[in-house]
C-alpha cells in the first residue's frame, strides 16, 4: 500500500498552480445524464472520485472520455441503464447525484444508498423527500433507492438544513421538470453557482442560485456545450496553511480569492501575510513569526470551510496561544486529533469543540489518515516536524488531491510517495 514520507522542516517557496475542483466537477458530470447533446467540460482533476463518477456514467450507456490535460467529453444520448450499483456508490457518497438527473431524463432510476461514512451520516432522505415533493415514487429495496415518475413537477421545497449535493441533486432535477421549483434555505457553495451557471448556459432557467432561496423553471430539453470547473477552493485553502506553518513564502496561483475569504481572515488574525489579487485570480501567503491562537466555528458557505477545520487546527497544535475549534456541520470530524496527539500536539476534545493548545513544536511520528481532508492535515503536520514523518493510507489523499506531493516538492518540500 501506498504512502507518504515527509522529511520535516523546509520552508516553501515558489508558485503553484490550483487544480479544478472536485465537488464542482462531480455535479457538473453528473448533469451530462441530462442532454441527448454533446458536453465538453475542462478543468477537471485526476482524482479517483473523478474516475469513480465516470465508471458510474459508462456503466450507464454513457460515452465519456479524458482528453489532453483535464478535459472530459461525454455523450449521453444512448443512456439506458438506470443503475447506480453498490460497488461504486460506497466508494464514493457524491453518486447520489445521478439520481435527481436519471428521474428528470429517463423517469426513473436505481440508485445504492451511500451507506456509512467516517466523518458523519450525511443521510440522504432531505433529497428523497424533495423528489417525492416533486411526484416521484420512491422505495427502498434490498438497499437501492427505486424511483419513478413519468416527468416530475415543480414544487416548493424546504431543506431542514443545508445540503450541497441535495440542493445540486434537486437543482438538476428540477431543470426539466414541469413548471417551477423553489429550493428554500439552499446551499450557497461557490460550487452550486458553477453547476447554476453550467446548466443555465445548457438552457435551463435557474435564478438565485448562490443565495438561500434558489428558482427553477423547468424547461423540455437541454443542450450541450462546453464548460469549465472552478478552481478548488480547499486546494487553494490547504496551500495557504502549508505556506504558513513552514513559514514560507508562496504565490498560489489559478484560484478564486473570494471564495476562500472566511481562511484568509482567519489567516491574517493569526498574524499571517495574506495578499489577494482578485483581478489575477492569484494569492500570495507569506509566514514569519509563529501564528496567533485564533478561534474558528464551521459553518455553510459562506462560513468557514469544514473542509479547512482539520489543516487549521495542524497550523494551531504550533500556535502561540489556545484556540478554540468548533465543529458544527459534521459530527464526527475530530478523528485527525489522535494523529495530531501522536506528533506531541496538545488538543483535547469536548464534546463538538476542541480546545487546541499551541506548542513550540511536532514530533514526526508514522501516522494513519482517516479521511481526506484529515489526511491533508497530516501532510501539513509532517511539513513542520522534526524528523521523518509517515502518513500511510493515503489512498484517502488521493480522492481529492491532484499530485500534492508533487506540486509540495515544486516548492521545496522533502516529500516522496512509496
Amino acid at each position: 500500500m501506498e504512502k507518504i514520507i515527509i522529511e520535516g522542516g523546509a520552508r516553501l517557496q515558489g508558485r503553484v498552480k490550483i487544480s479544478g475542483a472536485k465537488n464542482a466537477a462531480l455535479p457538473l458530470i453528473a448533469a451530462a445524464i441530462l442532454t441527448d447533446k454533446e458536453m465538453r467540460i475542462n478543468n477537471v482533476p485526476h482524482l479517483k472520485d473523478v474516475d469513480t463518477i465516470i465508471r458510474l456514467l459508462r456503466g450507464m450507456d454513457v460515452k465519456i472520455e479524458r482528453y489532453g490535460k483535464g478535459e472530459v467529453i461525454a455523450d449521453a444520448s444512448r443512456i439506458g441503464h438506470i443503475e447506480a450499483p453498490y460497488d461504486l456508490v460506497r466508494t464514493m457518497r457524491a453518486s447520489v447525484l445521478v439520481l435527481g438527473p436519471l428521474l428528470a431524463r429517463l423517469g426513473k432510476a436505481k440508485v445504492s444508498l451511500p451507506g456509512g461514512c467516517a466523518i458523519g451520516a450525511r443521510p440522504i432522505n432531505l433529497h428523497l423527500k424533495a423528489l417525492e415533493a416533486m411526484g416521484a415514487k420512491i422505495n427502498i429495496e434490498h438497499g437501492y433507492v427505486v424511483a419513478e415518475a413519468k416527468r416530475l413537477k415543480g414544487a416548493r421545497i424546504y431543506f431542514d438544513i443545508v445540503t450541497v449535493t441535495g440542493t445540486e441533486n434537486i437543482m438538476m432535477a428540477a431543470v426539466l421538470a414541469d413548471g417551477k421549483t423553489i429550493l428554500e434555505n439552499a446551499a450557497k457553495e461557490p460550487e452550486v453557482l458553477n453547476l447554476a451557471n453550467t446548466l443555465n448556459s445548457m438552457g435551463a432557467s435557474i435564478k438565485g442560485a448562490g443565495t438561500d432561496i434558489i428558482e427553477i423553471e423547468g424547461v423540455s430539453k437541454l443542450g450541450g456545450g462546453e464548460y469549465d470547473v472552478i478552481p478548488d477552493r480547499i486546494e487553494t485553502g490547504t496551500f495557504m496553511i502549508a505556506s504558513a506553518i513552514t513559514g514560507g513564502d508562496v504565490e498560489i496561483a489559478d484560484c478564486v480569492p473570494e471564495n476562500i475569504e472566511p481562511l484568509t481572515i482567519k489567516l491574517m488574525d493569526a498574524g499571517i501575510s495574506v495578499n489577494a489579487d482578485t483581478t489575477k485570480g492569484c494569492i500570495r501567503v507569506k509566514g514569519g513569526a509563529r501564528a496567533k491562537s485564533v478561534d474558528i466555528k464551521t459553518a455553510p458557505y459562506p462560513g468557514f470551510p469544514t473542509d479547512m477545520q482539520a489543516q487549521f487546527m495542524t497550523l494551531m497544535s504550533i500556535s502561540d496561544g489556545t484556540s478554540m475549534i468548533t465543529e458544527t456541520v459534521f459530527e464526527n470530524r475530530f478523528m485527525h486529533v489522535a494523529e495530531l496527539r501522536r506528533m506531541g500536539a496538545d488538543i483535547k476534545v469536548e464534546g463538538n469543540t476542541a480546545v487546541v493548545k499551541g506548542v513550540s513544536k511536532l514530533s514526526a511520528a508514522p501516522l494513519m489518515a482517516t479521511d481526506l481532508r484529515a489526511s491533508a492535515s497530516l501532510i501539513l503536520a509532517g511539513l513542520t516536524a522534526e524528523g521523518e514523518t509517515i502518513v500511510n493510507r493515503i489512498y484517502h489523499l488521493d480522492r481529492g488531491y491532484e499530485s500534492i506531493e508533487k506540486k509540495l516538492s515544486e516548492l521545496g518540500a522533502r516529500i516522496k510517495r512509496v
